[in-house]
């Protein structure tokens, strides 16, 4: 039986795996960032990139899970992958989670995959909130919005986006 920490990182991999999958499915090329970047050419236009880095708050380099590249259906979304099933800091980490998503990461449209069910219901309206006075203030400017999504929620986006 796995304990603490390898367990957590077990289940987010599986739910890193079901964005991978849906993903593929729809016929989007999975490939590591650092894959692609040497020969961007030879993977297409419809891609699902893994381990995507920007440079974070803190001016350190980090990554997240996904980006997904659309030429077919003009999309460029970056995905951040969370998933907390009990009580944990997961839910104490999204204020800088969300200032990264709103400062340091360019994309037009970033998702948040948070499941699990464990983490705090204020935790959760706080991020939504944010999200949504996030998008509203730059809708007409930039066009750039934050989403916080369960796993049905994203697929249903993907079911909704990839026809």
């Amino acid at each position: 039986m796995k304990q603490g920490g390898s367990y957590a990182v077990n289940c987010g991999r599986i739910l890193e795996g079901i964005v991978e999958n849906t993903l593929m499915a729809k016929g989007l090329n999975v490939v590591t960032y650092k894959d692609w970047i040497k020969s961007k050419l030879a993977y297409g236009d419809e891609l699902l990139l893994k381990k995507v880095p920007y440079e974070g708050l803190y001016k350190h380099a980090s990554n997240t899970e996904f980006l997904v590249i659309s030429k077919a259906h003009n999309i460029e979304t970056r995905i951040e992958c969370k998933w907390q099933q009990s009580s944990g800091s997961v839910d104490e980490k999204f204020p800088y989670l969300f200032l990264n998503c709103t400062e340091k990461m360019t994309e037009p449209h970033i998702i948040v995959l948070l499941d699990g069910g464990g983490a705090k219901q204020g935790a959760v309206d706080w991020f939504k909130g944010a999200c949504q006075k996030f998008n509203t203030d730059h809708q007409k400017n930039s066009g750039r919005r934050v989403e916080l999504m369960s796993t049905v929620e994203f697929l249903q986006w993907v079911n909704k986006t990839f026809r």
